[in-house]
């Protein structure tokens, strides 16, 4: 455990790290890869470009000043973390380059303040909650290995099937190079992605939601294109480059998002990609026959970028315990199909939620999730019944 000395000097420093901001970790940041470049193997650098990393880890290093005498209010960040860590086959001795970088980081930035006594107070606060991740992360990396059709590391798949399944979304499945199974996974996870693009220095890693439910042979994701610029590296060089046939490593699914149960009522909500981890959750609950309703709501541009639509109408039609409710931001309204114009507006189908004993599972831009949530508690849902996913580096809601 920390010392009682360490905690109240951690503690002491956050005014520090508030005043001083996300130019901490960008400092760290630049630091990092001009120093250790064969990070940038591991690392989003798209997340870099636009400052969201920097901003996610300060938040997590100030939570983590904040709550060092309260470590288990931090145990669902750290949960999240460790899944997301596993996905890009963080190793334990990468721990020890970005420790040496966060002190230095500190003792360049803070001066003067960054005294021998808060030296000593860090390198055993990082040391502390690094160990606790290692340890996280192994349990995940052997649970993966040890299981039926597990591995470790990047792994070569080949592509079986690639298909579109709307204006901007295609989705892929992937069988091993080797012919064996693949492990299971919770409806809800993801995979991470491995590719170098041609003329590429580094490897970029990316997460995308699974969008079926698990079979033991393959793995489907659905991805969107992106046309803002530099983002989409990885989600246009599949769009654009990669085909059926062709090989792409993977790394194990992995996720603490997922399905909790299928027996109580579900409400699935998602906007535009986001649609894609409750297709898994959906077809999940149909295929094991759970006498359970099931309400798939989701928002869109319009019917043209409305992913699975045609699967959604078919299991409408098959399942009597599942009904679907669709929000087009310009379209036009078709009550007779439950087609709503604007916004997602969850009051007039309030009679229809499961309001005090349903689970929630939200999936789309932060923004969108966030005005969800205050509707659904504003209808009073439980917070601890609301579960989410959030893509990129973590944020609250």
């Amino acid at each position: 455990m920390l010392s009682a000395s360490t905690i109240t000097t951690v503690k002491q420093t956050v005014p520090l790290l508030e005043e001083a901001g996300t130019g901490i970790t960008a400092h760290f940041y630049q630091r990092m890869f001009r120093l250790n470049p064969e990070l940038q193997n591991v690392f989003n650098m798209s997340n870099q470009r636009d400052g969201r990393q920097q901003f996610a880890l300060f938040n997590a290093i100030a939570t983590y000043a904040k709550h060092i005498d309260n470590l288990p209010a931090l145990g669902a960040m750290v949960e999240r973390i460790a899944h997301k860590h596993t996905s890009l086959y963080i190793l334990p001795e990468q721990y020890d380059i970005v420790g040496h970088h966060l002190i230095e980081t500190l003792r360049e930035m803070v001066g003067e303040q960054f005294t021998p006594a808060v030296e000593t107070a860090w390198r055993e606060a990082y040391a502390f909650l690094a160990k606790i991740f290692i340890g996280r992360e192994a349990e995940l990396y052997r649970s993966n290995e040890q299981a039926p059709g597990g591995w470790l590391g990047p792994k070569l798949f080949k592509v079986l099937d690639k298909r579109p399944e709307s204006e901007l979304v295609s989705s892929f499945r992937f069988a091993p190079v080797d012919g064996g199974p693949v492990v299971d996974y919770k409806p809800g996870q993801y995979l991470g992605v491995r590719i170098k693009a041609e003329g590429a220095e580094y490897f970029e890693i990316r997460q995308y939601s699974l969008s079926d439910k698990a079979n033991g042979e393959s793995y489907r994701i659905s991805v969107k294109r992106e046309h803002n610029g530099g983002a989409g590296l990885v989600s246009n060089y599949l769009h654009d480059h990669l085909n059926v046939g062709d090989h792409v490593e993977l790394l194990p699914p992995a996720g603490d998002f997922f399905l909790r149960a299928v027996g109580s009522p579900t409400v699935l909500i998602s906007a535009g990609v986001g649609l894609t981890p409750m297709m898994s959750m959906l077809e999940t609950i149909v295929d094991v026959h759970a006498n359970t309703s099931v309400l798939f709501l989701h928002a869109c541009e319009n019917r043209m970028q409305h992913s699975f639509a045609a699967r959604l109408e078919g299991l409408v039609d098959s399942q009597d315990l599942v009904d679907s409710y669709v929000w087009y931001n310009r379209g036009k309204v078709d009550a007779a199909n439950n087609h709503f114009s604007g916004l997602m507006d969850l009051e007039t189908i309030s009679d229809k939620l499961p309001l005090h004993e349903g689970e929630y599972y939200l999936c789309g831009p932060v923004g969108f999730m966030a005005f969800v949530k205050g509707q659904l508690l504003s209808l009073g849902v439980g917070g601890g019944r609301i579960h989410y996913e959030v893509f990129g580096p973590h944020s609250d809601l």
